[in-house]
C-alpha cells in the first residue's frame, strides 16, 4: 500500500491501548478510521479524544458473527469500502491451562481468535471484490513465539494467529492485499482488565483470578511501550507490506536464542526417500515465489 490517506480502516478493540493508538496514527496520515469495541466507556472517551474527525466508533463483540457483519455494514455506510481492516481485539486469563476451564477456553478463543476469523471472513472477500487492494493486520504478540505457563489458553490463541496470519499472507498475494502480524510485548493497556467484559455465559466455571498478581500487573503495564509508539510500527509495516512487526527490541536475544534451540532439535541429514525430499524442494519453491512476489 503505497498512501493511507483516504482509505477506510477498520480497528477491532480500537477505543483503548493499541486500537486506539493505530487509529489515532492513521487519522493523522488522513485515513477514515471505524473504532470498534465491546466497551461503550472507552467508545466514548476515544471519540472525545479523537476530536471526531472522520472516525465513527461501533459497539462490538467481536465473538459475534453476525454483530460483525452489522457493524462492517455500519462503518461503510458511514465511511466508505474498508480496505484496511486490524484484528486487535484480546483478552487474557493469567492461569496455567491445567487449570482452566472448557468456559475459559471458550471465551479466549471467541476472543482471541474467532475475533480474528471473524474479521477476516467479513472484510477480505469485501476487498478483494472490489480490486483496490488493501491491508490486514492481525494482533498477534511476542507470546505466539514465546510461551510461558502462566497464560496457556491466551498462548495458543496466539500461536493461532500467527498461523493463520502467514498463511493468509501467501492466498492474497495475488490480490494486492498485505497482510501483517503485529507481536507486541507488555504495552500501556488495560488488558488486565479482561474480566470486565467476560460474557455472563461464559462466567459459570470461571478460573478466579488472582487478585494479587492482578495488581501487580496493573502497575506491570503503566511502564509498558506507548500505544501511539506501537502504531507508529504499524503504520510503516503497512506501508511496507510488512509481515512480522516487531515494536519491542528487548525480545531480539531471546528469539535467537529460541530458534538457536529449535535448530538444534533437528536430526543431521542423512538417507530419505527421494520422492519425499522432491515433495518438500517443490513446496519449497513455491513458497519462495510467493515470498519473492510478497517483496519485489
Amino acid at each position: 500500500m503505497k498512501d493511507i490517506a483516504g482509505r477506510t480502516a477498520f480497528i477491532t478493540g480500537g477505543a483503548s491501548g493499541i486500537g486506539l493508538g493505530v487509529a489515532r496514527k492513521l487519522l493523522d496520515a488522513g485515513a477514515k478510521v471505524a473504532i470498534a469495541d465491546i466497551r461503550q466507556d472507552h467508545l466514548d472517551t476515544a471519540l472525545a479524544t479523537l476530536d471526531n474527525r472522520e472516525l465513527v466508533g461501533i459497539r462490538l463483540d467481536v465473538a459475534d458473527r453476525e454483530g460483525f457483519a452489522q457493524a462492517a455494514d455500519e462503518a461503510e455506510a458511514a465511511l466508505g469500502p474498508v480496505s484496511i481492516v486490524m484484528n486487535n481485539a484480546g483478552v487474557n486469563l493469567f492461569a496455567p491451562i491445567d487449570e482452566c476451564t472448557y468456559q475459559d477456553w471458550d471465551w479466549l478463543l471467541g476472543v482471541n481468535l474467532h475475533g480474528v476469523i471473524n474479521g477476516c471472513q467479513t472484510f477480505v472477500p469485501r476487498i478483494k471484490a472490489r480490486g483496490q487492494g488493501g491491508h490486514i493486520v492481525n494482533t498477534a504478540s511476542m507470546a505466539s513465539f514465546l510461551a510461558g505457563p502462566s497464560a496457556g489458553i491466551y498462548t495458543a490463541t496466539k500461536f493461532a494467529v500467527r498461523g493463520l496470519t502467514e498463511s493468509l499472507r501467501w492466498s492474497l498475494v495475488n490480490h494486492g492485499i498485505g497482510v501483517s502480524c503485529l507481536c507486541p510485548g507488555l504495552v500501556k493497556s488495560a488488558i488486565y482488565q479482561s474480566d470486565l467484559v467476560r460474557p455472563d455465559d461464559l462466567k459459570g466455571e470461571a478460573t478466579t483470578a488472582d487478585t494479587e498478581f492482578m495488581d501487580r500487573l496493573a502497575e506491570l503495564h503503566q511502564v509498558g511501550m506507548e500505544p501511539d509508539e506501537v502504531a507508529d510500527t504499524v503504520v510503516r509495516a503497512i506501508l511496507d507490506n510488512r509481515l512480522y512487526i516487531f515494536p519491542h527490541a528487548e525480545f531480539r536475544d531471546e528469539m535467537k536464542e529460541l530458534f538457536d534451540e529449535v535448530l538444534d532439535a533437528f536430526p543431521e541429514p542423512g538417507q530419505a526417500d527421494p520422492r519425499r525430499l522432491a515433495f518438500e524442494e517443490q513446496r519449497r519453491k513455491t513458497y519462495e515465489a510467493a515470498r519473492r512476489t510478497v517483496d519485489g
